[in-house]
């Protein structure tokens, strides 16, 4: 069994380490030099410019070329949109036709692959891999959110595209749906959002430029050598993310595409969560950053303590006019004891004793 297929099975910790001994066997030619993975120990996937190289490693042997793998990231740049490529069905497109740029309809956040068809091992594992950390989110492939992979060998087809693209769709509604119905659903949502492009060394070239991504080809072995990313990119083709490895933390996939996504159609919590929560590159995911919760805890206390004063406030303000009134009816009914009688009686005795008084 090859070391690139136990990447998957090792230790979180351990799989960048792994990752980058499966990428020095491919760029070797297929073996592995002793002390390889000791040696590379330190080195870290990120970091600086997320430069995924091996930062001052010293393996027991040359590995040749592995300097001409990584990834040189390239934030909120936008992709180059004028390309232009065949689908899995074989049309013309340009990669502008898949984003609001050129169309409407594709005002959406996409989950960008570079990959090739005929990898035997580290392509299939990365696409299993992002496969399996969009198939647990909450957002539907087709729906909230398109993916697009993009060969980086232009000897490969619209027909292997298709092939790999079918592969991949009905592992996703598989592992997804629950029911023959569900899994019929999504896999029509996905092939409407999924879409697989191939091209000429021109346009590769030219896309993997612009996106960072250093690959070479080994004549040796008739493979590519590369790294293993994800990218996520804005509706208007901005590169918004770059998670790393083979295996894909379900959590760090929705806040990528939360973060693509730049606020559109997104609730109230996935606000707050993408308040909460910022990539960091040393841990190669999203973390919780803590004094974002502190200031939001401040706020909330402060907003009850003054919600319960308001409260206090108008209940006091509600008694004060009924004291008033109650001390003003009071005096009132003293005074009207002073006031001269309004009997009949009362005005007739006056008169009377005015007339004695005249007599």
């Amino acid at each position: 069994m090859s070391l690139c297929s136990h990447i998957t099975s090792s230790p979180a910790w351990a799989r960048p380490l792994a990752t980058l001994a499966c990428v020095g066997v491919c760029a070797s030619g297929g073996t592995l030099v002793n002390g390889l993975v000791a040696d590379v120990a330190s080195a870290q996937l990120g970091g600086g410019a997320l430069d995924q190289e091996l930062n001052g490693a010293r393996p027991s042997r040359e590995v040749p070329g592995l300097d001409r793998i990584g990834v040189n990231e390239h934030l909120d740049d936008t992709l180059p949109l004028d390309l232009e490529f065949q689908d899995q069905d074989g049309n013309d497109v340009t990669l502008g036709s898949l984003f609001a740029r050129d169309n409407e309809d594709r005002d959406k956040p996409v989950l960008f692959i570079l990959a090739y068809h005929s990898c035997p091992t580290l392509c299939s594992m990365v696409q299993d891999a992002a496969v399996a950390g969009i198939q647990g989110q909450e957002w539907t492939l087709g729906d909230q959110y398109r993916a697009i992979t993009v060969s980086i060998d232009p000897k490969d087809t619209p027909a292997s595209a298709t092939a790999k693209r079918d592969e991949l769709i009905a592992k996703y509604a598989e592992a997804r749906g629950d029911n023959a119905e569900e899994r019929a659903s999504l896999t029509a949502k996905a092939e409407s959002g999924w879409t697989f492009l191939v091209g000429d060394d021109d346009a590769i070239e030219e896309l993997t430029t612009a996106i960072g991504f250093r690959y070479f080809y080994n004549a040796n072995q008739e493979q590519y050598a590369h790294p293993a990313v994800i990218m996520f990119a804005t509706p208007e083709g901005k590169l918004a993310r770059y998670l790393y490895g083979l295996a894909f933390d379900p959590q760090d996939v929705r806040f990528a595409l939360l973060e693509a996504s730049e606020g559109r159609s997104i609730t109230t919590g996935e606000h707050f969560l993408l308040y909460c929560y910022a990539y960091d590159p040393e841990a190669n995911g999203y973390s919780l950053l803590a004094m974002r919760v502190m200031r939001i805890g401040g706020a909330l206390t402060a907003l009850a303590l003054g919600s319960f004063l308001a409260v206090l406030w108008i209940r006091e303000r509600r008694r004060s006019p009924s004291n008033a009134l109650s001390k003003d009816g009071s005096s009132g009914s003293s005074e009207t004891t002073d006031l001269p009688s309004s009997d009949p009686t009362s005005d007739r005795a006056p008169e009377s004793l005015g007339s004695q008084v005249i007599s």
